[in-house]
């Protein structure tokens, strides 16, 4: 683990790994609560850091985290969320072929995984989801769209994604949602946030 002072009120801890990231963010989110951060308002993860803002004494908190013990997350940890999918994505053959499985067989495969909000970004809503194993992770398309769909589930690298509006992508699309991912008269506005456990359900399985 490492601290590095980034503003006056800032605070960036560098991480090795996503599952450290989660550990670490939780651990942060568990000590504001019982207020042993002081003034800290915003705690911002991202694929290997977490962003602390509003830090009075940067440099003096940045020495007490780098000696924090942090234990692992739990598995179980966090809020689930279930979002309904129609495996209807045009990427779903390939992907299956990657796969080395028949189409039909992919729900079952992406159901069965417990993903987890590592982070949000690119654009409000996007999570961007962790938990794909070694052996199911995907390359991007050689050429992105200049539009997925609203609602689209994708896959790229590590990551797992919904998109929360038509928007240019090259990730693996392999399904569709009706869930509203973000919708800002709604609290709150994001259906996804770090630490929030997600799990895809066939539609009409349920």
């Amino acid at each position: 683990m490492r601290t590095l002072v980034v503003g006056a009120e800032a605070l960036l801890v560098e991480v090795g790994s996503d599952a450290e990231v989660a550990a670490l963010h939780a651990e942060l989110l568990r000590r504001r609560d019982a207020g042993e951060l002081g003034t800290v308002r915003d705690l911002v993860p991202a694929a290997r850091t977490v962003l602390l803002d509003g830090v009075r004494d940067p440099a003096a908190l940045g020495a007490r985290i780098a000696r924090w013990e942090v234990p692992p997350l739990a598995a179980a940890g966090g809020p689930l969320v279930t979002v309904p999918v129609r495996y209807d994505g045009p990427d779903l053959a390939e992907v299956a072929r990657m796969w080395g499985v028949a189409p039909g067989e992919v729900p079952g495969i992406v159901g069965g995984i417990g993903f987890r909000v590592a982070f949000c970004g690119f654009a409000p809503g996007f999570g961007y989801l962790t938990g794909l194993p070694e052996r199911l992770r995907l390359p991007r398309r050689a050429t992105p769209r200049t539009a997925v769909p609203a609602g689209s589930l994708a896959l790229a690298g590590e990551y797992a994604g919904v998109y929360p509006r038509s928007s240019p992508g090259g990730w693996q699309l392999i399904g569709s949602t009706d869930a509203v991912l973000w919708d800002p008269d709604r609290e709150p506005a994001a259906l996804f946030a770090p630490g929030v456990r997600v799990r895809f359900e066939e539609a009409g399985r349920g």
